[in-house]
């Protein structure tokens, strides 16, 4: 399809797009064309109409793709057929009009601070890895790191005497985020203890938390550390390190922190991406009256 490859090279070279992102816009195209096909032999997709885009996002509700894939998949559609406008090859966008899928709006699961000090507590300090792993569970949850950021954590960052550690965040954007000096008396520990008896590997020289092997954590291993202290302590709610975050600025919003001091110690760039924390902060007050208030008609 002509239209189709000369998609792909404005996606390519006009908006500078990666590789694996120009693939999944043309993935969504493919998609919706087979549909077209199965329905309309040798039908073009620069035909199609509305109500093509409307039996198409029932057809993959039936499949069972879920809301936000959907969304996702009627995103690439318009941006495909925006092109077409752009050039001139058709003169109505069919996805204008269309409503994205109901995605609602998601809160992220958070921990209490007794739910945080059994995870800790499930941590076995007579393993190798059990003090690495406590103070990564206490670092993350006291400064409200990504994962990211805490196995990018540097040694060299850390500047204990002001009581502050510099962040590396998204887009390579630095920030610096208070850490109370009983976290930094663990991080001593640790790179005296027990990080001191491990050979670092060149690359790793300077990263906080490192393997048995020297070298630096993975994501995925970061995971598996809090999946597995997750359910030694009973916990089943879905956790993850990102749900140490949320507590994190959830707790600090409950105790009575501002709103902008917060956006700042997460790094958010708009101050819109944590006011989450304060719906999530309104729906447990919520819980709690229908939970405890004698008129709530819970009793």
């Amino acid at each position: 399809m002509k239209a189709l490859e000369a998609y792909r090279r404005y996606l390519r070279l006009e908006k500078s797009l990666a590789d694996n992102t120009v693939s999944a816009y043309l993935h969504d195209v493919n998609i919706f064309g087979q549909f077209l096909e199965e329905n309309n032999k040798n039908f073009e997709i620069k035909k199609a109409n509305r109500e093509h885009i409307r039996n198409f996002l029932e057809h993959l509700t039936d499949l069972g793709i879920s809301s936000s894939s959907q969304a996702r998949i009627l995103s690439g559609l318009r941006s495909f057929f925006g092109f077409l406008i752009l050039e001139e090859i058709i003169e109505i966008d069919p996805t204008s009009l269309i409503e994205s899928p109901y995605l609602g709006r998601k809160f992220p699961d958070v921990l209490s601070v007794l739910e945080i000090d059994s995870i800790i507590g499930a941590i076995d300090l007579s393993q190798p890895n059990g003090h690495r792993n406590k103070v990564m569970i206490e670092v993350m949850y006291a400064c409200g790191l990504r994962v990211s950021e805490l196995i990018g954590l540097k040694i060299s960052n850390i500047y204990k005497e002001d009581g502050f550690i510099k962040i590396i965040g998204k887009g390579d954007k630095e920030r610096l985020t208070p850490i109370g000096t009983d976290t930094i008396k663990l991080i001593e520990m640790y790179l005296k203890e027990v990080r001191i008896h491990i050979t670092p590997k060149r690359q790793s020289s300077d990263t906080v938390f490192i393997s048995d092997r020297g070298t630096g954590l993975s994501r995925q291993m970061v995971f598996l550390i809090v999946k597995s202290l997750t359910t030694k302590a009973g916990i089943r709610k879905k956790i993850s390190p990102h749900t140490f975050r949320h507590s994190f600025a959830t707790h600090l919003l409950e105790g009575g922190a501002d709103l902008r001091a917060v956006q700042q110690m997460l790094g958010h760039v708009s101050i819109t991406t944590t006011e989450i924390y304060t719906h999530i902060d309104r729906e447990y007050l919520r819980e709690t009256i229908i939970s405890f208030h004698p008129r709530s008609g819970k009793r």
